[in-house]
């Protein structure tokens, strides 16, 4: 147990960082899910609009930290040429 002021604050901001990227991750990974289930549905109109949520998503979560740059990079590139082969 934290006996200092500034290690109680710590303790706070650990668990309000922590809430927000799980539900950052969490929305991550429900929007991954629709798209991939318009891929494999062949349905290209609703894959590319889906697909720019994903993309902003994923360089946004690049940007603050939550996940690697390159991670969002390959994922982004991934599923942008698997959208295009539809």
């Amino acid at each position: 147990m934290a006996h200092h002021k500034s290690a109680k604050k710590r303790i706070r901001q650990t668990e309000t960082k922590t809430q927000l990227r799980k539900s950052q991750s969490s929305e991550m990974r429900s929007l991954l899910k629709k798209l991939r289930e318009n891929i494999s549905n062949k349905e290209k109109e609703a894959a590319s609009i889906l697909l720019k949520k994903v993309q902003s998503l994923l360089s946004r979560l690049a940007k603050v930290g939550n996940l690697r740059k390159g991670n969002s990079s390959r994922r982004v590139s991934r599923l942008a040429s698997q959208v295009n082969k539809l």
